[in-house]
């Protein structure tokens, strides 16, 4: 990925004021207020669909046929993620210990730690794509600047030369990553209410395997686990691949105001309905950095209001097809790797 430059504006009457005009139109528009209609219907369906996945498994019982419904399960576990990341924002509801409750039982239901991921996803809307300040930038497998490539050591080089060849097929470790890293966050005593994750995170994976190994012979039972959790982790990787890769990367002292550092380092992506389901809204992704507790079904007509006001400051707006996303991001994900390519890598 290559960095770009960010062409700053001329300075504005007040900081900040450009987002300050936009959240007014976005407010007068009624788009913060919630909607528990929907979040109650949304909540009912995938409760309904996660129960009714498990309810297959135990009567589908002793048949390849349950690999099927492992790979129904693992767009379901990432529908859940998408309500987790929802509570976290605050969308579903104003008031914190019900958006935290909501979270931490979304968050048992896949294994994850809510108060570990809360934290990293916090971070990241702080300081989107900038490579010293966004977690999800981490060069802990894969290169995202050719600056991370030419530092990179152990398995980062080694992947780093054809890590755009690689990356949808290393998508399918991204669940078992994740339980990993709950659990490897369990040691950080700043982790809020770790012993709370700590028990939600046990008590999923006990639960989990139990069903497994009991409905299932024992080979039948690690084939499902190896294709639910790798369905779930490539759908989870392609939720958020289109969003920031591809897009510039901040560094240093480079922190444009807040409606450039969110609009800039954002990627949208076009689609219908459908698009908004399949990734949660999260395809509207410039409209969700600038305001993180809207609704995501307002998203879509949030969209218009903030295209425009960007339009009238000359702020770059970029919205592609979701395959044409994906391909900006594995090209920058090779560019990125570039420097590796240019010298020997030890085996």
């Amino acid at each position: 990925m290559t960095t770009h430059s960010i062409v700053r504006p001329p300075p504005s009457e007040s900081s900040g004021s450009d987002f300050a005009r936009l959240s007014r139109k976005i407010a007068d528009a009624g788009l913060m207020g919630r909607r528990p209609g929907y979040y109650a219907l949304r909540i009912t369906v995938v409760a309904g669909l996660y129960v009714g996945g498990w309810a297959t498994v135990a009567l589908v019982g002793d048949s390849w046929w349950t690999l099927t419904v492992a790979a129904f399960l693992a767009v379901v576990f990432g529908q859940v993620a998408l309500l987790a990341h929802d509570a976290a924002h605050r969308q579903v509801f104003r008031r914190r210990r019900a958006s935290e409750v909501s979270g931490r039982i979304a968050g048992a239901g896949i294994g994850m730690s809510y108060g570990w991921w809360q934290d990293k996803h916090t971070r990241h809307h702080a300081n989107p794509n900038h490579e010293d300040l966004d977690p999800d930038l981490d060069p802990d497998l894969l290169v995202w600047s050719q600056d991370q490539a030419r530092a990179a050591t152990g398995l980062p080089r080694l992947i780093g030369r054809w890590q755009a060849f690689l990356f949808f097929p290393l998508l399918t470790l991204e669940g078992f990553n994740l339980h990993v890293s709950s659990v490897r966050a369990l040691a950080n005593r700043s982790l809020k209410h770790r012993a709370l994750d700590g028990v939600l995170l046990f008590a999923h994976f006990a639960v989990y395997l139990t069903v497994l190994f009991w409905l299932l012979p024992l080979g039948m039972a690690i084939a499902f686990l190896a294709v639910h959790q790798c369905l779930f982790g490539v759908y989870l990787g392609s939720l958020f691949a289109p969003n920031h890769k591809g897009m510039p990367i901040l560094k240093g002292e480079d922190r444009p105001d807040f409606l450039r550092r969110q609009v800039l380092t954002s990627r949208n992506v076009r689609g219908g309905r459908l698009t908004d389901i399949a990734l949660g809204g999260l395809n509207h992704q410039i409209e969700h950095h600038l305001f993180p507790s809207m609704p995501s079904p307002n998203l879509r007509r949030a969209r218009t209001i903030t295209r425009r006001h960007c339009e009238d400051l000359g702020v770059d707006y970029v919205e592609t097809g979701l395959i044409t996303s994906y391909r900006l991001a594995l090209v920058s994900l090779h560019q990125a790797g570039a420097p590796l390519r240019k010298t020997r890598v030890p085996a």
